[in-house]
């Protein structure tokens, strides 16, 4: 066998870690696997030379795009704020588009997707990229399936992950699909990494994207049930509150946040419970009370089908408590 040969595109404001992260995920297996077996790992640009990052570090590219020939194992495409610009980058875009035909398979970090969706590699696939970015990418690019809750997606030769550490996470997929599923838990072991992270990305996004309603009386029942979470919080009180019938309440709710008043509610209580679990030792059954949802075993199902997660694993992971 011969070295796999791995190449990262990068551009002018990249986010570094999409591009360290997965580089270091590639780098370790050279602990477990012979030398031959491994992976050469390139980093171009539109230029050869220095790249500066969104944060200021530079990262030197070995060549540019018009030198980097010959075929690849894997092309990834990292993201950073600074896709906005690379997407109008024709030369950058064009030669995407005809090194990923080079390529047995082509990847995207974080909003690097928009830069497979340029090039039409998207196409007619699913794909994710950082949840702050999903809708994005779904209103730029309608032929584009968008995931917006996967930590990363494998679609044939393509895959895209959520944002930043998730590119770890899609290298390390790679690896198990190169080398199998021993020398990725070595190398998740080595860089304290879960084989498979628990839940999808909604873990980690805000739970409150319900927009903000321009009606008073409708501002003014949010932020009753903000306060109000143990209460009885049905959509007859809610109406009350807003001095409206049911059916008029629960129209208007939905056409001025995007969300049914249940919906509305729940979502308010999940995100009580998660500040709850990260930042106090509360036991689980007062936080289940406490928010409104009555018994430990009600917030374990909501977490679970909302977050991918129980609570325990929720806090275990995200606890700043003491």
């Amino acid at each position: 066998m011969t070295q796999r040969r791995v190449v990262f595109l990068v551009y002018p404001r990249f986010q570094v870690l999409d591009l360290t992260g997965p580089h270091e995920v590639f780098a370790q297996t050279a602990r477990w696997v012979p030398e031959s077996e491994g992976y050469a790992v390139e980093i171009v640009a539109g230029r050869p030379g220095a790249v500066r990052s969104c944060h200021g570090i530079d990262v030197v590219a070995g060549s540019g795009v018009q030198q980097c020939e010959g075929p690849l194992d894997t092309l990834v495409v990292v993201g950073g704020p600074g896709d906005r610009e690379a997407v109008d980058d024709e030369e950058l875009v064009g030669w995407l588009r005809a090194a990923a035909g080079r390529a047995r398979r082509v990847a995207a970090v974080c909003t690097g997707a928009f830069l497979l969706a340029r090039a039409g590699l998207l196409d007619g696939r699913r794909a994710v990229t950082h949840w702050a970015a999903c809708e994005r990418l779904a209103h730029e690019h309608p032929d584009v399936t968008v995931t917006p809750d996967q930590i990363f997606v494998h679609d044939g030769a393509v895959w895209t992950s959520a944002g930043i550490t998730a590119g770890m996470d899609l290298a390390l997929a790679m690896v198990e699909e190169d080398h199998g599923p021993e020398v990725s838990r070595a190398v998740a072991r080595m860089l304290v990494m879960f084989v498979q992270r628990p839940g999808g990305q909604a873990q980690f996004s805000t739970q409150l994207a319900a927009q903000r309603p321009t009606r008073k009386p409708l501002r003014d029942v949010q932020a009753w049930v903000a306060d109000h979470l143990a209460d009885d919080l049905t959509v007859r009180v809610l109406a009350e509150r807003a001095n409206m019938s049911e059916r008029n309440f629960t129209r208007v709710f939905r056409a001025e946040t995007g969300l049914t008043p249940a919906a509305y509610v729940e979502t308010v209580r999940i995100e009580a419970a998660r500040a709850l679990l990260e930042t106090t030792d509360t036991t689980v059954d007062a936080i289940a009370r406490g928010c409104g949802f009555g018994f430990a075993e009600t917030l374990h199902r909501r977490f679970k089908r909302t977050l991918g997660v129980t609570p325990g694993q929720y806090r275990h992971h995200f606890s700043r408590a003491g």
